[in-house]
């Protein structure tokens, strides 16, 4: 079995388990764009393989081993990413790609040596966390920026949409993580909110931009 495909496959599940930590097959499909015999068939292989719960007609969930492995390919997704934009100068909308090929490197000692040279970083640069050696990741509680309050000042932390096109909209309005950001008002009709932030007096921002800019209050 090929691992680049096994690693992609642990790696969705991982990204689309829910609170219980369970994926329906039929979403793991639409998302890989894979038929749903061919996935249903990766299942059982890892089944198997001691990678998932998996029983037909319900949801599949990681075992204990396969949150590892998944969490380890993340670890190197990440630290690419990383590595991409603090020692190689591209920029964070630039990354995903390039990452999603070399995450699949089998040696550790590589990305030993990146995890050493960027002084062992925990976050990507996305403001998603890095997981450890032994896959264990460090989770942060962040609120979205439409849950804020008027008046209220906060720190922009991660965004849950890292897609070029988000990433290139939050660059022309020049918004980066580790912003300080006021929320200044808030439209109840369509939940945009007008912030202001470094030396944009006011922007206002949708609701669905909002969504996707995860903040910290400051002195929290």
């Amino acid at each position: 079995m090929n691992s680049l495909t096994v690693e992609n496959y642990l790696k969705a599940l991982f990204n689309l388990s829910n609170d219980k930590g369970e994926v329906n097959v039929n979403e793991l499909s639409k998302h890989l764009n894979i038929k749903m015999p061919t996935v249903n068939s990766m299942m059982k292989k890892l089944f198997e393989q001691g990678f998932v719960h998996y029983e037909s007609y319900k949801p599949v969930k990681l075992t204990d081993i396969g949150k590892k492995e998944a969490a380890l390919v993340i670890r190197k997704h990440r630290l690419t990413e990383i590595f991409l934009v603090e020692k190689m100068g591209f920029g964070w909308e630039e990354v995903h790609d390039i990452a999603e090929q070399v995450e699949h490197v089998r040696s550790a000692a590589f990305f030993d040596k990146m995890d050493h040279l960027l002084g062992h970083p925990k976050f990507d640069p996305h403001g998603a966390p890095i997981p450890d050696k032994e896959g264990k990741i460090m989770l942060r509680t962040y609120k979205k920026l439409n849950e804020c309050k008027v008046g209220e000042t906060v720190i922009f932390k991660s965004v849950t949409d890292s897609s070029k096109d988000f990433l290139k909209f939050l660059n022309k309005k020049d918004l980066k993580l580790g912003t300080e950001i006021i929320v200044l008002a808030i439209e109840e009709f369509d939940h945009s909110t007008m912030v202001g932030y470094l030396n944009h007096a006011s922007e206002t921002f949708s609701g669905v931009v909002c969504q996707n800019i995860m903040v910290e209050k400051i002195g929290k």
